[in-house]
C-alpha cells in the first residue's frame, strides 16, 4: 500500500542522513519514478525533504523543521503515528516520538486517545534486542564489521559479518550481511546472537541483494504431516496454522494436516503437546517419536 511504502521511507530517512531514490526503489521492490512520485507527495504534505543531485546527492529530511499535516488524512496520520510507536517499542529510544511531536504539531489528539491501532513489537528480550538493533544500526550506518557468537541449530561458531539490513519478519528481527566464513549473504536472527561487537574494520559496500523472505524460499516445506488432536486443541491449531488446518472428527477429535518445513521443530512442536496429539503420517518420523518416548520413559522411570 502506498501509504505503508511512504511511511517506510519517513523511517528510513529519519534513521540515515541521506539515501538516494535507487535505494529506495530496491528498498520497497518499485520503480524509481514511484519513490519520487512518494517523496513529490510527502513534500506537499509539508514534510521537510530534501534531494540533491551529483555524486554525494540523495534524498533527506531537514533538521528543526515542523511538518504540516495538512494535505495528511486522519487515518493517514493514525497509521504513520502507529508505525512509529511500533519502532520506539523495541529500540529503547525516543527518536520515533520525537518526529510524532512534529507530524501531529497542532493537534494534540493524535498523541493521546482516540487510538485505533497500537503496534508493540518488544518481546520477552525486549532488554537485550533493543542494544542488539542500536548496534547493528550502528555498524551498518559507519559500514562497519559486526563480530558475534551466533548459535545455529547444530552448533555454534564465531561469526563475522558485514551488515546491510535489519528485519522483523515472522515475529522476529534479522540482521542480513555478507559472512566471511560462508562467503556469501546470510540471514541471522538476533535471539540467537551473542557477545555482539562493532569492529573497527570498515568494509567496501558491496552489491547487496534485498533477502528474499517469501515464506516458501525461507521454510519451503517438503513433510506431509497428518496428526490427530484431542478437540481442547483446536485453539492452539488455529491460532498457529489457521482454520484451514484441520477437520473435525465425528468423535470430536481433530484431523490435522499440514506441510512442515524442519524434522527436529515438528517433533518438538508435536511433543509440546503432550498426551493430546498423535503423530499418523509420516511413518519414519512416528516411529522416531516413539522411540524419543521411550528414551524419555526410560529417564523418568531412572528416578528410583
Amino acid at each position: 500500500m502506498k501509504i505503508d511504502r511512504q511511511l517506510g521511507i519517513l523511517s528510513i530517512l529519519l534513521q540515515r542522513e541521506n539515501v538516494t531514490a535507487s535505494y529506495l526503489a530496491q528498498m520497497f521492490e518499485v520503480s524509481v519514478r514511484t519513490i519520487n512520485r512518494d517523496v513529490e507527495d510527502l513534500c506537499r504534505a509539508g514534510i521537510p525533504i530534501v534531494t540533491r543531485q551529483g555524486i554525494s546527492g540523495g534524498i533527506s529530511i531537514m533538521d528543526g523543521y515542523k511538518i504540516d499535516r495538512t494535505m495528511l488524512t486522519r487515518e493517514e496520520m493514525q497509521d504513520i503515528l502507529a508505525g512509529l510507536r511500533s519502532l520506539d517499542s523495541v529500540n529503547g529510544t525516543n527518536r520515533y516520538g520525537q518526529l510524532m511531536e512534529k507530524l501531529s504539531i497542532g493537534s494534540s489528539d493524535f498523541l493521546v486517545g482516540n487510538q485505533s491501532v497500537l503496534i508493540d513489537l518488544s518481546s520477552w528480550y525486549k532488554d537485550s534486542l533493543a542494544l542488539k538493533i542500536e548496534l547493528i544500526r550502528s555498524a551498518i550506518e559507519q559500514h562497519k564489521e559486526l563480530e558475534f557468537l551466533y548459535y545455529a541449530p547444530k552448533c555454534e561458531s564465531s561469526r563475522t559479518i558485514e551488515p546491510y539490513y535489519l528485519i522483523f519478519r515472522w515475529s522476529s528481527w534479522y540482521v542480513w550481511g555478507w559472512c566471511r566464513d560462508r562467503q556469501d549473504f546470510r540471514l541471522f536472527k538476533l535471539n540467537r546472537m551473542d557477545k555482539v561487537l562493532v569492529s573497527e574494520r570498515v568494509f567496501s559496500q558491496r552489491e547487496a541483494p534485498l533477502p528474499d523472505l517469501r515464506d516458501e524460499r525461507v521454510f519451503p516445506g517438503g513433510i506431509k504431516v497428518k496428526a490427530m488432536f484431542e478437540a481442547d486443541c483446536k485453539w492452539r491449531l488455529v491460532e498457529e496454522f489457521g482454520t484451514g488446518c484441520f477437520t473435525e472428527q465425528k468423535d470430536g477429535k481433530l484431523l490435522f494436516q499440514a506441510d512442515y518445513t524442519d524434522k527436529e521443530n515438528l517433533l518438538t512442536w508435536l511433543l509440546t503437546f503432550r498426551d493430546k496429539a498423535e503423530l499418523l503420517e509420516p511413518a519414519e518420523l512416528r516411529d522416531e517419536l516413539r522411540k524419543s518416548i521411550l528414551q524419555m520413559k526410560r529417564k523418568y522411570d531412572n528416578d528410583n
